[in-house]
């Protein structure tokens, strides 16, 4: 019997030993990673790098990638940091790949790279480190580039031989020579190593000593020794994991419990960390009209399905039990809230009720999850059935009056936003309008979506990730308005109207047009009748209509904020263009916005070139 119950004492040992190893390291990581951010203590990185920084593969702190939950990526180029990193602040970070500091103000010395030795770019150039080089490098095997130049380092090179070294240079320092004459370090020409201290190079060319590598024998020993170490750490682990493990399986479930969604198997659970750190259950929070049938805990057991990421983080369809589907923001990288400031901002969102904006039904709030939960909208977003399946038979007409519907009723949504939105808490109402955030419903009703939203991230975030901070007016000036809108509709127009991806409207892998620029050129260029999508030209004299939309979308993507109409006469524009309004138009069948089939998304041109007549 005792035989029996052995292997599986040693199965239990074994997953223990790795579960709790799985969370020292990840908690040890942060630890890590927090110390930085405080030696850095730079406003956006102290409101970034807080929570959870890696689930799998995905990162929630900017500068950090990740694999499998651990740090593999340390990326923060030109971003003004100053103070002076410990030189064993990486030291827990063993599975780190690829570090750059880059163009910043750090000081003091070179981090210690003895427990980093799957590290193969390292780029601390342009910087004020001093004191040596660390010989701690020398044992990093995999290493393929060391940037240093550009600091005010002394001493002299250590003996770098690793066959795997393409890209060096020390310049621009304060080292001292000759320069060990390795194999890999002579393969490096007088740019890696000029302006440096006496004996190292004059006249175009270097002086190398005649030292061979000794760094393989140091290197060797200092990686049996770390082995070692890593060895008998194991062996006391398995010793200590019966007694901790009873106290150690609650910090486990908690951590396995942090992300919320996951893309599993039909039947998988939905999983969140919905306690606070009171231990008090939250739940969700119904701000909808409409009638709801579904609590939190009917969430946490739907099926998910990833949609993609947004500005705010991962968007999920979930599936209950009883085949109600919703769509669950789980939003990230959010600025700092209290829960009364989230609950005030997330109210004045809820409050905006309008046919064409997409209702918030629901909200959870706690310290660790924020989640938004909408209903789910049938027939997909503007850009699928736009751009998807061009070129395939499956690919149904995406017809003019059903455009020009779609046009107008955006519009009604930011004229909505435009007249209820508080300036003082959202210099641009939407923010971030493009065709992915536009909905279509399955009785061809269009739904704006994601407004509000900018009150939710730090400047920085919402400068990369918005629409509207490509205007014209962010990128001369550094300000957004409710005309950084209007650009924003001008160019969902030219999408329309020509049928191609604009570049801030493309997912990833897919190349965008600069439609701007490119409708300027044509018509500077004198050839607007070839703007205009190939499906357009079946609808005879639609010409004089779609000329009169160009027109407006050339007004509204205008260099300058204040020539640009407000959103309000642009409704009346479309409204004269329709023949007398937006309300009670109806779609025919042939025209309605549902596909009737699922697509797959295939970008490219149909069939051969034709102009659209005008006259």
């Amino acid at each position: 019997m005792g035989s029996l119950l052995f292997p599986k004492y040693l199965l239990f040992a074994t997953l223990c030993s790795l579960y709790t190893n799985s969370i020292a390291q990840y908690e040890h990581e942060r630890a890590a990673l927090y110390a930085l951010k405080h030696t850095f203590n730079d406003p956006f990185v102290n409101d970034n790098w807080n929570g959870l920084q890696c689930y799998e593969n995905t990162s929630f702190w900017y500068g950090i990638q990740c694999i499998n939950g651990r740090v593999t990526a340390i990326l923060l180029e030109s971003s003004g940091l100053s103070g002076k990193p410990s030189t064993d602040s990486l030291f827990v970070l063993s599975e780190l790949i690829s570090l750059s500091f880059k163009n910043n103000s750090l000081s003091g010395n070179i981090m210690d790279f003895s427990f980093n030795l799957k590290l193969k770019h390292i780029d601390l150039s342009e910087n004020v480190f001093d004191g040596p080089i660390p010989r701690s490098l020398l044992e990093l095997e995999s290493l393929e580039s060391l940037q240093l130049q550009e600091n005010n380092l002394s001493g002299t090179i250590p003996e770098f031989n690793q066959e795997s070294l393409t890209l060096f240079n020390v310049s621009n320092n304060h080292l001292s020579g000759p320069i060990p004459g390795t194999r890999t370090l002579k393969s490096f020409g007088f740019a890696s190593y000029f302006n440096n201290g006496p004996d190292m190079c004059d006249s175009g060319s270097c002086h190398f000593s005649d030292t061979n590598s000794r760094g393989r024998d140091f290197k060797g020993k200092s990686i049996a020794t770390i082995g070692m170490v890593f060895v008998i750490i194991g062996l006391v682990t398995v010793i200590l994991l019966l007694v901790l493990y009873c106290k150690k399986s609650r910090r486990i479930e908690d951590m396995m419990k942090r992300y919320p969604f996951e893309e599993k198997d039909d039947g998988a659970d939905l999983k969140l960390d919905y306690y606070d750190t009171d231990g008090g259950e939250k739940k969700l929070v119904f701000v909808a009209d409409e009638a709801c049938r579904f609590d939190l805990n009917d969430l946490l057991r739907a099926s998910a399905a990833g949609l993609g990421k947004g500005v705010c983080g991962h968007a999920y369809k979930a599936t209950m039990e009883d085949g109600q589907a919703v769509v669950v923001k789980h939003l990230r990288e959010l600025k700092p809230f209290c829960n009364e400031e989230f609950t005030k901002l997330v109210r004045s969102i809820a409050d905006q009720k309008h046919p064409n904006l997409l209702p918030l039904m629901a909200y959870y709030y706690s310290q660790n999850e924020k989640l938004f939960v909408y209903r789910c909208v049938k027939n997909g977003n503007l850009f699928n059935r736009l751009h998807g399946g061009r070129g395939s038979r499956e690919r149904i007409l995406f017809r003019w009056s059903s455009r020009l519907t779609v046009a107008g009723n955006v519009a009604r949504a930011l004229e909505y936003l435009h007249l209820n939105s508080n300036p003082s808490q959202n210099a641009v109402p939407h923010g971030n309008l493009k065709s992915s955030n536009v909905l279509l419903d399955d009785n061809d009703t269009v739904l704006v979506s994601d407004h509000g939203l900018t009150s939710f991230l730090n400047l920085p975030m919402a400068a990369q990730l918005m629409v509207s901070y490509k205007s014209p007016e962010y990128q001369s000036s550094k300000r957004v308005s409710r005309k950084s809108d209007v650009w924003s509709y001008g160019c969902l127009l030219l999408e329309l109207l020509t049928g191609r991806v604009w570049v801030h409207s493309a997912p990833p892998g897919i190349n965008g047009v600069d439609l701007v620029k490119w409708v300027q050129r044509a018509v500077r260029e004198e050839w607007v009748a070839e703007i205009f999508d190939k499906e357009l030209s079946v609808k005879k004299n639609a010409g004089p209509e779609m000329m009169k939309l160009f027109e407006i979308a050339l007004r509204c993507c205008g260099e300058s904020p204040e020539k640009r109409p407000e959103m309000t006469e642009i409704v009346r524009e479309i409204d004269d263009i329709m023949g007398g309004g937006l309300s009670g138009v109806q779609l025919s069948t042939d025209e309605s916005f549902s596909t009737h089939s699922s697509t797959v998304m295939v970008i490219g041109g149909i069939g051969t070139r034709k102009s659209v007549g005008f006259h």
